[in-house]
């Protein structure tokens, strides 16, 4: 068994790809799904039998471990779920579609936009293969229907077999040219697997954090290290994250993040079954099945224009939230700037137009979507004015009545305070 060996984490890891920081994104939620679409970067334990005793390791060297592995071939079933606990959705799904890009007005059920989000509730498996950076695989596995997702080098597929709908991007709109990264099968700040949620979840890394090893586990039949990384801040809504990593390779194969409310996690991610041999070539190809629709990628941002304000809700929260660690006032990118630092980072976001909440007085909201937002929304009050606070396991947002949003890890009355203090 592994000592709990532990640093405080001040930056030592700059040099490190897990130790690179980026400047927060953030696109504005303006119905309550996009605070569930916030957390898709996190999700309740896989069961691990054992606990392997392998050679000492201090939590610097594990995440050095993680940040120089060179694996990038792998293939295995990634199991994935996530509890933030809202209300089910039941029926209003449709209400939302326009809000979060996707298909109320005949778009493609297969535009990776759309079906991505729905990793942000529930359980799932998933199947995926990679093989280097320009080749990758996700497929979702439902009943009696699988959804994939198809990387090879500048050309992107998506099919939906449930509807015989197929998605295609090709070039830039593949993640290639244009400086674009390249590498990205699914929308950009939408993981898919343990390793993407581990390194987002590193980013955050910083004299706020107390990171440690805490023993060993046996996980999709490989032995692995227990990385631990805690906030130092009271406020945040998190309690703690626990990384499973490979011992003889470095790859996380298990994502856990607990909340500070308690109870069952509200995201957990891992392998189930994993092999690091080279997948088959045949995982990398796709020909539209006869008959399948096919939406383009230029086709599919038109439609979600139409429908809506395009990727609603998109916004990694992860990523963004104390990656940068700025002062209140630091300017952010476009209308969006970091309140606080750390855990208790906030980003403070002007809505388009300046609005708040559609309300069911002004008729810009369905009776179904109106109740539903109503059902999760505290009123509150302050200098700042008047505004609704939604509230997940997780993630919370404060949308003030004149059209800003204060949206973080955080609790209620964090956002409340930092409403009032930028007023």
């Amino acid at each position: 068994m592994a000592p709990n060996d532990s640093v405080e984490s001040n930056g030592g890891t700059r040099g490190t790809a897990v130790g690179r920081r980026k400047a927060a994104r953030y696109i504005v939620p303006v119905a309550v799904a996009g605070v569930a679409a916030a957390t898709i970067g996190l999700v309740p334990a896989l069961a691990s039998t054992g606990d392997p005793d392998l050679p000492k390791i201090t939590a610097q060297q594990l995440i050095e471990k993680i940040a120089a592995s060179d694996t990038q071939r792998l293939s295995g079933t990634v199991k994935i779920s996530t509890d933030l606990g809202l209300p089910s959705l039941g029926g209003l799904a449709g209400s939302f579609a326009q809000g979060v890009g996707g298909s109320g007005k005949g778009g493609s059920t297969a535009d990776p936009q759309t079906k991505m989000t729905e990793l942000a509730s529930g359980t799932h498996t998933l199947r995926i293969a990679a093989d280097g950076p320009d080749k990758q695989r996700v497929s979702i596995l439902e009943n009696a229907a699988e959804y994939s997702l198809i990387h090879n080098g500048d050309q992107v597929w998506a099919y939906d077999s449930r509807t015989n709908q197929a998605y295609h991007a090709a070039g830039d709109r593949a993640g290639q040219g244009s400086g674009k990264k390249s590498g990205h099968a699914a929308p950009e700040g939408v993981p898919a697997t343990p390793k993407a949620f581990a390194e987002q979840a590193l980013k955050a890394a910083g004299p706020t954090t107390s990171v440690t090893v805490d023993g060993t586990a046996r996980v999709a039949g490989r032995d692995a290290y227990k990385l631990v990384v805690k906030p130092r801040q009271g406020g945040s809504t998190i309690k703690s994250v626990t990384i499973a990593v490979d011992a003889e390779n470095g790859v996380p194969l298990k994502f856990t993040l607990l909340p500070n409310s308690g109870g069952k996690a509200v995201v957990d991610a891992g392998f189930t079954k994993v092999d690091f041999a080279k997948p088959a070539a045949s995982s990398f190809t796709f020909t539209p099945p006869k008959g399948a629709e096919v939406t383009e990628a230029d086709e599919a941002k038109a439609q979600r224009k139409a429908d809506g304000p395009e990727g609603l809700g998109m916004f990694p929260g992860a990523e963004g939230l104390g990656a940068e660690g700025r002062g209140a006032g630091d300017a952010g990118v476009g209308d969006a700037k970091v309140i606080g630092e750390g855990w208790n980072a906030i980003a403070e976001i002007r809505t388009p137009g300046g609005t708040g909440l559609p309300s069911k007085a002004s008729g810009d909201a369905p009776g179904e979507a109106q109740q539903f937002l109503d059902s999760l929304g505290d009123k509150v009050s302050g200098s700042f004015g008047s505004g609704t606070v939604f509230k997940t396991r997780l993630v919370n947002a404060l949308m003030t009545d004149d059209g800003r949003v204060y949206v973080g890890a955080v609790t209620p009355d964090a956002l409340v305070k930092a409403a009032n203090a930028a007023s």
